[in-house]
Parts: C-alpha cells; structure tokens; sequence
C-alpha cells in the first residue's frame, strides 16, 4: 500500500536537518531518487504477510 501523503522531497530535507546531514544541491536529486527506490523495495517487503507464530531474529547472522 503506498502512501499518497508522503512527500519524499520534503522526508529527504526533514532527514538531513535531523541528522545533520547537509546534502550538496548536485546531490539531492540523487538522494530523492534513491529514497523513492528505498520507499518502494519497502512497499514490497512490508506487504508480505507473515504468520503470528514468526518472531523476529534476535541475532543475524548470514
């Protein structure tokens, strides 16, 4: 399910000012464009379900 009130443009700026994180002009197309890519691989994963009985991991390890 995608959310039609997320503005990546303004996510992107809201990120950056919270971390601190200034992002040169020649950049920031870049870093939106691969947000968008971010939000939609996300779309994906979070609409998986998964059965009640799955809990998460408390180690990772490959």
């Amino acid at each position: 399910m995608q959310n039609p009130e997320l503005d990546i443009n303004k996510y992107v700026e809201q990120a950056a000012l919270l971390l601190d994180l200034p992002i040169k002009d020649e950049y920031y197309e870049g870093v939106v464009a691969n947000f968008a890519r971010i939000q939609a691989i996300a779309q994906i994963v979070n609409s998986f379900p998964l059965p009640a009985e799955v809990e998460a991991a408390p180690v990772f390890e490959p």
